[in-house]
């Protein structure tokens, strides 16, 4: 709490300060980032560690609830970098950002990645990016998925599956729980059949703000098929994160099985879906 006030006063002077606190930790903090922050509209940047699950930290520690109790806040933009690339990116574009308050929310853990990092780019506010494409202006595509934060890896795997089985599945990266990308998703949304969101969080966050715009702009009267992939409305216990992803239903397979029930197709077996 008092982390929190001290940056707000800090920015208040002309600083640019970085409050650096725990996901779970920072819901301590929530009226004054209400009131001292938010209301006025500061340009505090929060960097939001042990976002998502945390493996062996345990129930205290889960980070399941940033995305949704920022997301209803006025001022705010939320980022969330698929990796490590994007999280380099993501602070520099913080970094140049004065117009009110700024989140950046990461897991716990090292980067999942081969790739070498290149030098930090600004990313523009509120803009996703699409990584696979398979639509046409004359013919719908079958899945989009949109994925947020350290999901994508998992999304990319279930898309390279579905189309090795004949479906037409495009992937986003929404990199931004608010501001959306609202242009994006009424792209994805119109040239395909199903979209499926893809977060590592609670009921209420990155989901919630997609369905909320799609219902608003009439996107789901055209056929439009939108299921959500989140965390269940439970407190996520010890463990390890491979046994932490499959209770949340956010692992490939998962993902995979999602995508075939909206299709109206059985879920296949596990063995069957690593054979195919």
């Amino acid at each position: 709490q008092h982390a929190v006030t001290f940056a707000a006063g800090l920015a208040t002077e002309g600083y640019k300060p970085y409050a650096a606190i725990y996901s779970t930790f920072l819901q301590r903090a929530y009226d004054q980032i209400v009131h001292d922050v938010a209301i006025q509209n500061l340009p505090v940047k929060f960097a939001i560690d042990r976002a998502g699950y945390v493996g062996a930290d345990g129930a205290t520690h889960q980070g399941s609830f940033d995305m949704a109790f920022l997301s209803c806040l006025p001022n705010f933009v939320i980022m969330a970098p698929s990796n490590e690339q994007e999280l380099i990116n993501m602070i520099k574009t913080s970094v140049s950002y004065n117009d009110g308050p700024l989140a950046i929310r990461y897991p716990r853990g090292e980067a999942n990645t081969t790739e070498r990092t290149t030098e930090a780019k600004t990313i523009k506010i509120g803009k996703g990016k699409i990584l696979l494409k398979n639509y046409s202006n004359s013919k719908k595509g079958d899945i989009a998925f949109l994925s947020i934060g350290t999901r994508l890896d998992d999304t990319l795997g279930a898309s390279k599956k579905l189309v090795s089985a004949g479906y037409a599945v495009s992937v986003a990266d929404a990199r931004f729980a608010k501001p959306i990308d609202t242009e994006l998703i009424t792209k994805l949304a119109a040239t395909h059949e199903i979209m499926i969101t893809v977060e590592e969080g609670s009921i209420g966050g990155f989901s919630a703000q997609v369905m909320s715009f799609l219902t608003k702009e009439g996107l789901l009267d055209n056929n439009l098929k939108f299921r959500p992939l989140f965390f269940p409305d439970t407190f996520i216990p010890h463990g390890k994160p491979d046994i932490q992803n499959d209770i949340c239903g956010i692992t490939t397979n998962q993902i995979i099985d999602c995508a075939l029930k909206v299709l109206g197709i059985p879920n296949q077996s596990k063995e069957s879906r690593e054979t195919a």
